[in-house]
């Protein structure tokens, strides 16, 4: 429990993944019918995929050269300077830019997201520095450590039958249910994580990201 007494659930995105910010939409909405607090951290596909670039398709190769590194950059700038609690006010913020307004991960959505939030504009700049790379890679390491290398965004992290965490890649879902809806997955999650040999259910996807 936290100091609080919710449940605690820590949650690893890349603002520029689709299904990430779907599954971050739940998890919203799981806060208002389950007693949980999200606690949210940033990981990277660029990262991730840094070294595999020769193996990935021209067009996703090029999205992470050029437009991975600048989002999760200001996150991470964001957070070393002005704390832990401006994390998930601006991954929302750049969600709803990027992809429920579908301006993407541009200069302009990024500076208007960092006044949605009331946080300096003066962050953009961070998208082309590495001042704060060590830090990225040090949250993304803890989350993916968690799940293993063979996984992309987003992670979450939920109590096990014994207390501790059991993280998962997921769930992916489309549109972000609600509700009792958002209730009844975060219960199913709940109960995979009970299981200590539990690993994985998938089905292909039929369906792209439905934003709201």
């Amino acid at each position: 429990m936290s100091h609080n007494g919710k449940t605690p659930v820590d949650f690893w995105f890349d603002p520029l993944c689709p299904w990430a910010w779907m599954t971050s939409r739940w998890m919203l909405e799981v806060e208002k019918v389950r007693d949980v607090e999200v606690r949210w951290h940033v990981m990277s596909l660029a990262v991730l995929n840094e070294d595999k670039l020769d193996e990935l398709p021209e067009e996703y190769r090029d999205m992470l050269e050029n437009k991975a590194w600048g989002p999760v950059r200001v996150v991470v700038a964001a957070q070393q300077e002005h704390g832990d609690e401006v994390v998930g006010k601006l991954y929302t913020a750049l969600g709803t830019r990027f992809h429920n307004e579908g301006m993407g991960p541009v200069r302009e959505a990024v500076v208007a997201a960092l006044k949605d939030v009331g946080l300096p504009t003066s962050l953009a700049d961070f998208a082309d520095k590495g001042t704060y790379d060590a830090q990225l890679r040090a949250s993304h390491k803890e989350g993916i450590e968690k799940v293993g290398q063979e996984v992309g965004t987003p992670v979450i992290a939920v109590p096990g039958s014994d207390g501790e965490q059991i993280a998962f890649f997921g769930p992916v879902v489309t549109p972000a249910p609600k509700g009792e809806e958002a209730a009844r997955l975060w219960d199913g999650t709940l109960m995979v994580a009970s299981i200590p040999g539990f690993y994985e259910i998938k089905r292909t996807r039929t369906q792209g990201p439905i934003f709201d």
